[in-house]
């Protein structure tokens, strides 16, 4: 891994980082969720208790998607739309778009917005000059980015933040993050680090394939590492959220952050089974468990037999037979397995989506990889794929990572915001 530290300039009055970081014990201001259990305030919900302080006197621009939600499950640009207090001029939208009506790989296009008349620009896809072009067109002073996350490195929401802040460096534009939970913990990272050299849309920054942070300390890493210039950043940090903490400890309403991502169950082995997208077999897409369910025409019991011969942590698979109904063998159906997690602070899901390649590669003849071998992007090189070819195991594997985890682990630790 090479990356080299640079300042970071956190721009921020009492909502932003700047005071938040020094109450960095969890909880003590958290709210209450159902039944008087703990709540976590999400960035969004602390900026509109301080009354929008952060975007006084801004026309302010918001990138978000469904999942940009307070607790009552009103959309934050519906709810600024309506307040005095906000000069809210413009959203911008990301993959699936700002109210989610694309699948993957698609989003809404330039439209006004039927519910509040604002103007609705496409970001997806677009990067350098060509977004910074976008928030020149907007007429806004800063952008403020609210989306959840799903915690792996190929989830592309946190590149639409990177591309957000390397445009509004060029366009000279304020960026604001409202910080929401990483759904699968914050506790560690974990898998490969990127290769430069295979940088895409899924993987922009040599970060590790789960990088086990928030979007806001995700933000503050790009700022400090990657971005040639500095962004003009604030971040609006959460309260109550603790790193331990899994999304149903929370208390905040899960929304749908894709199409694919129906729970916080799908989040918590995406990080390992969404590698099955670089491969030949059903990575479940067009069922009611994506990423769960795995499979392909022709596989059998053996499959599910060899995974659990791994003994991996936290987990057991079952044989499963399933009929996609859109993606990879749509209408037919396939064999293969379902994941069942019963310890998740065992489980390890980059380390299981290496045992499943593994195992799938030796207990099916008709394994193959994609041929555009989607599977070193999504891995951040080719190491992983030539070592499975060459008959390395689920350990020789995870194990060829090892040196270059720790020095993401070491400059990650300079950007934790929470304990």
């Amino acid at each position: 891994m090479n990356v080299s530290r640079r300042g970071l300039l956190v721009a921020g009055g009492a909502a932003g980082v700047a005071a938040g970081t020094a109450g960095a014990s969890a909880g003590s201001a958290a709210a209450r969720g159902p039944g008087g259990g703990r709540r976590v305030r999400t960035g969004f919900d602390r900026l509109a208790a301080g009354g929008y302080a952060e975007l006084a006197g801004q026309r302010v621009g918001v990138v978000t998607n469904p999942t940009g939600v307070d607790p009552a499950v009103r959309h934050i640009v519906d709810v600024m739309h309506a307040d005095d207090r906000v000069d809210l001029v413009a959203v911008f939208g990301p993959e699936h778009g700002f109210r989610g009506t694309a699948q993957a790989g698609g989003s809404e296009g330039r439209y006004d917005d039927p519910a509040t008349g604002l103007p609705v620009y496409d970001t997806y896809l677009k990067s350098g000059q060509a977004l910074a072009d976008v928030f020149t067109a907007s007429g806004v002073d800063t952008v403020v980015f609210d989306i959840q996350d799903a915690g792996a490195r190929f989830y592309t929401y946190i590149w639409t933040l990177y591309d957000c802040m390397v445009a509004a460096v060029l366009a000279g534009k304020r960026l604001v993050v409202l910080d929401r939970p990483n759904p699968v913990t914050g506790r560690a990272a974990s898998g490969p680090v990127l290769d430069k050299a295979f940088a895409t849309f899924v993987g922009r920054e040599p970060i590790a394939q789960a990088h086990g942070m928030t979007v806001a300390e995700l933000a503050r890493l790009f700022n400090g590492e990657f971005l040639a210039e500095p962004a003009e950043l604030a971040v609006v940090r959460m309260d109550g959220w603790r790193r331990s903490d899994f999304f149903d400890a929370t208390g905040l309403p899960w929304v749908p952050p894709s199409p694919n991502m129906p729970t916080p169950e799908t989040a918590l082995v995406y990080a390992g089974t969404c590698l099955f997208e670089g491969t030949n077999l059903s990575e479940g897409r067009g069922t009611t468990r994506p990423f769960e369910l795995l499979g392909a025409e022709g596989v059998d019991r053996r499959w599910a037999e060899a995974a659990n011969a791994l003994e991996l942590p936290g987990l057991r698979f079952r044989e499963a037979y399933f009929t996609p109904s859109f993606s990879k063998f749509q209408g037919r159906t396939v064999g293969g397995v379902q994941l069942h997690v019963h310890d998740r602070a065992a489980f390890d899901p980059v380390r299981t989506g290496i045992g499943l390649l593994v195992t799938a590669r030796r207990s099916w003849s008709g394994f193959a990889w994609r041929a555009d071998h989607w599977i070193d992007k999504l891995t951040g090189s080719a190491r992983v794929r030539t070592l499975i070819d060459a008959g390395a195991d689920t350990d020789e594997v995870v194990g060829a990572w090892r040196a270059d985890l720790a020095a993401f682990r070491a400059v990650r630790r300079r950007y934790l915001m929470y304990r």
